[in-house]
């Protein structure tokens, strides 16, 4: 009998079945994890719950740590201890904790006094940890970034980040799959953040739920891999799981000389690009969505309101709520122009800015820098800009644009020259906005208080942030230095297609990669033994009092606030749960409007939410442990962020999908008359309290249902099957070698992994380039 033929798989398809340990009859997968990337903010819990369990951390060598979210950027000149260096008690408390824990656990830690300590998103590609057709996740929404190199990156909750630890793997269901494709030349100052900021317009920050994008055509094919990265970074802005580019030459070329990649002269090499060079989507692969984009429908672009979503041409003007047809959307944008300060109609370049941030996971790599500084060269920054910072991605990166002169290019033209972070990204750190300022920013969210409670943030690429700086205002790059975005002189352009012809014979793949030699074999490791669950309280029905909400998009940053994110405890986090909604701006006075403090509302142990994408934005599990510490164990809303969907689970709590809007007013409809609802997991229907009228029925996934009902802890139930997770350890090492790393693992003996800086040569990297980079 002739061997079944096996039907065109995506690029996702292909990695994701590459790494499925086990999947069960109703969907549900045990997903081995490669690479595991871990920074201060969400581990501190998964430690200690890896203790207070009695486990350990089965693969040491597939992790990754640093410090990034709420460092001081400062000058460390006079750097000698965290305890001296970090003011801000938590902040200090959240790094120790995790330092301490990387000692404890035996883990590579890049920390304060190591010159590759950097942004979580860019040190992994920077040393190679990242890898074509790869595993990859952080207990951060971004680490779609890495999916830049065909690999499968998505964030996850601190829950999940335990399971990694304790497991490396992950339980999981596969995704839709999701095609965006851009096609011809992109025009002069348009760049990767450009056209990923167009896209979320077009399909909005709920077009890509439930789905991992592949980001495909030929304009993405010409991008560089830095640009790549800034485009999958912002996949979690569209709503998806993840984003990917299928691996190229440009993806082999950039990967050559990595200290954590396998080496050019190594036996695995040529096995690995034979295997990166696979990772394409079959010919009549189907997608489940598709968007096709024309380049030449992308300009310069940039934010006006407080989601992602909300973008303009820089050439526009601020929108209004009657150029939105949808009800939410109209609510949304009177909401939007309220928070910022803004007037619809008004040209965005007529907007006056305060202050002006380059950096973040998104752009802080050599090339934005390089970007950045092609347009500020020889200029002032306006003198309405109260501060205009530059802060590089990683130490590395610091140290390169120094060699090359950039520092000495931003300083003279007026900006401040920072230490490796994430700074104002976020605000968790030092580097805040003060209320009412506004900012031009190359970071990722302009969500409400994002960059600092008050703040009004503008996104936008690193040449448009620059050129705002020079100009004071919102500034389209093209009238201020049109010979400077151009591309740069003797950079050749690329023409290679992420969608490569099959490599036929071993000269295609040696002219490839001058690389010959056989792959070896590593033996496997052997697994820890499993241990008993821990449990959660058993979910089987809840009775209580549900809080109406008629908004949309309700994200991370809304329920839980990130200046209340510093804490090593799951606990506590109660009295935060919509911080910016429940109390009158700069005070503890309640606002009498808000839901929550109404009665019977404040005792609500579920909560109604009739506009959609509830729980958007970051994967920081401090969302679910806020509601839950207030008391509410359920949500109900027509649709889900997916991390944040993931998440409730992880900690015992019921997220109920109910689309139908005539059902889903009707629940409200009770709520809003102050009456309890009763929520039946077992039977899956929701009743009136006081009458037993059922309203709805719903679905839940069998394996989750299970676990709620019987309060079982997933974590235990993985470690019973870990004769399948060492039956794909053997395999992986079989099959693909150089994931263990050779002379990484060998480097993996007592204490943190000794990482060798190498110098690297780099080509194609733009005029400015002096000096290759030290990795």
């Amino acid at each position: 009998m002739p061997s079944a033929v096996k039907p065109p798989q995506t690029l996702y398809d292909k990695v994701f079945q590459d790494h499925v340990v086990e999947e069960k009859e109703d969907g549900t997968v045990t997903l081995y994890i490669d690479r595991h990337l871990v920074h201060e903010v969400t581990s501190p819990q998964a430690f200690e719950g890896l203790r207070n369990a009695s486990r350990k951390v089965r693969r040491p060598d597939c992790t990754l740590a640093t410090v990034d979210h709420n460092i001081p950027t400062s000058s460390r000149k006079n750097l000698t201890t965290t305890d001296k260096f970090i003011e801000e008690a938590d902040s200090r408390t959240q790094v120790t904790t995790l330092e301490d824990n990387v000692k404890a656990f035996d883990l590579t830690y890049f920390g304060l006094d190591d010159k590759r300590q950097g942004i979580v998103h860019i040190i992994g590609p920077e040393q190679g940890f990242t890898l074509p057709g790869t595993t990859v996740v952080c207990g951060d929404s971004h680490t779609s970034t890495h999916g830049a190199f065909g690999a499968l990156a998505f964030g996850i909750g601190t829950s999940e980040v335990e399971h990694v630890l304790a497991t490396q793997t992950l339980i999981t269901r596969r995704s839709k799959n999701m095609k965006v494709q851009v096609d011809g030349e992109l025009g002069p100052g348009v760049s990767s953040k450009d056209v990923v900021l167009h896209i979320i317009g077009v399909i909005g920050t709920a077009g890509g739920t439930g789905a991992v994008i592949e980001f495909c055509g030929s304009s993405i094919r010409a991008l560089s891999m830095e640009a790549r990265m800034s485009m999958c970074n912002m996949s979690i802005e569209g709503g998806a799981r993840a984003g990917m580019v299928a691996p190229d030459n440009t993806t082999i070329e950039y990967l050559k000389g990595r200290p954590l990649a396998p080496k050019v002269d190594s036996p695995e090499w040529k096995k690995a690009v034979n295997y990166w060079l696979s990772l394409k989507t079959d010919e009549n692969a189907k997608f489940d969505i598709e968007v096709y984009i024309d380049a030449k429908d992308i300009a310069p672009t940039i934010s006006w309101g407080t989601s992602p979503q909300d973008v303009v041409p820089i050439t526009g003007k601020v929108p209004g709520p009657e150029d939105f047809q949808d009800e939410v959307k109209k609510e949304a944008c009177v909401r939007a122009l309220k928070y910022m300060g803004l007037t619809a109609g008004t040209p965005m370049q007529e907007i006056l800015l305060d202050k002006v941030f380059i950096g973040s996971c998104t752009n802080a790599r050599i090339e934005d820098l390089r970007a950045a500084a092609r347009i500020v060269d020889g200029k002032k920054i306006a003198k309405n800009i109260k501060r205009a910072m530059i802060v590089p991605g990683s130490g590395l990166v610091k140290t390169q644009a120094e060699k090359e002169g950039l520092d000495k290019i931003f300083e003279d033209a007026g900006f401040e020259w920072r230490e490796a972070g994430c700074s104002m990204c976020l605000g968790m750190n030092p580097d805040i906005l003060s209320p009412g300022e506004r900012c031009a920013s190359t970071s990722n969210r302009n969500f409400e208080g994002r960059q600092g409670a008050g703040g009004r943030t503008h996104l936008m690429s690193p040449a448009m942030a620059a050129a705002a700086a020079i100009v004071g205002t919102l500034a389209d790059v093209r009238k201020i230095a049109p010979q400077s975005i151009a591309p740069a002189k003797g950079s050749p352009k690329i023409e290679l297609d992420a969608h490569m012809e099959d490599i036929s014979s071993d000269e295609d793949l040696d002219r490839i990669i001058d690389a010959p030699v056989d792959p070896v074999s590593v033996a496997p490791k052997s697994a820890p033994s499993a241990s008993a669950s821990a449990g959660m309280p058993k979910f089987e029905a809840l009775r209580g009092y549900a809080a109406p909400m008629d908004v949309a998009n309700i994200d991370t940053d809304a329920i839980i606030p990130k200046q209340f994110l510093k804490t090593i405890k799951r606990s506590g986090l109660g009295s935060a749960l919509f911080h910016a909604w429940r109390y009158v701006p700069g005070g503890d006075q309640e606002s009498p409007d808000f839901v929550l403090n109404k009665e019977p509302y404040r005792n609500s142990k579920i909560l109604v939410c009739t506009g959609p994408n509830f729980g958007c934005g970051s994967s920081r599990e401090h969302a679910p442990w806020a509601l839950l510490d207030f008391g509410i164990k359920c949500i109900i809303a027509p649709s889900f962020g997916d991390i944040f969907f993931n998440n409730t689970f992880k900690n015992g709590m019921l997220p109920i999908r109910i689309d139908d809007q005539a059902v889903l007013e009707k629940i409200a409809a009770v709520s809003k008359e102050g009456k309890e609802l009763e929520v039946d997991l077992v039977n899956q229907v929701i009743r009136n309290a006081s009458n037993g009228e059922q309203l709805a029925s719903f679905d839940v996934e069998e394996f989750r249902k299970h676990c709620l009902v019987n309060g079982l802890d997933d974590i235990g139930l993985t470690m019973a099957s870990v004769d399948k997770i060492e039956q794909h350890e053997a395999r992986r090492t079989r099959e693909w070698p150089w994931l263990d790393g050779s002379g990484y693992l060998a480097r993996h003996r007592k204490g943190p992994v000794k990482i060798e800086a190498q110098s690297v040569p780099k080509t194609n990297r733009g005029e400015i380039v002096k000096e290759p980079l030290d990795w």
